[in-house]
């Protein structure tokens, strides 16, 4: 198993970090999932042979949000759920 962590931009809510947790969960080989909307950052445990980081960021953003591997500061993407 291997720990992801994901700064995800765009998020406004609570609705906007379930979707974030169901599209990241949707994602085959994914265990483990911990969306934080006060931090912008989600945690995700999957096993790195069946899914890769790429494929994660590709869920988030199908979900129509920002995504960025890095720790730095990022801006914001997307309008959440809210609008």
């Amino acid at each position: 198993m291997q720990t992801e962590q994901l700064k995800v931009t765009g998020m406004t809510c609570g609705g906007c970090t379930s979707s974030v947790t169901k599209a990241l969960k949707a994602v085959k080989g994914v265990d483990d999932v911990i969306v934080s909307l006060s931090t912008g950052q989600a945690r995700v445990q999957y096993d790195e042979k069946l899914t890769s980081p790429e494929q994660l960021k590709s869920a988030v953003s199908t979900a129509g949000y920002g995504v960025d591997a890095s720790s730095g500061p990022q801006p914001a993407q997307g309008k959440g759920c809210c609008g």
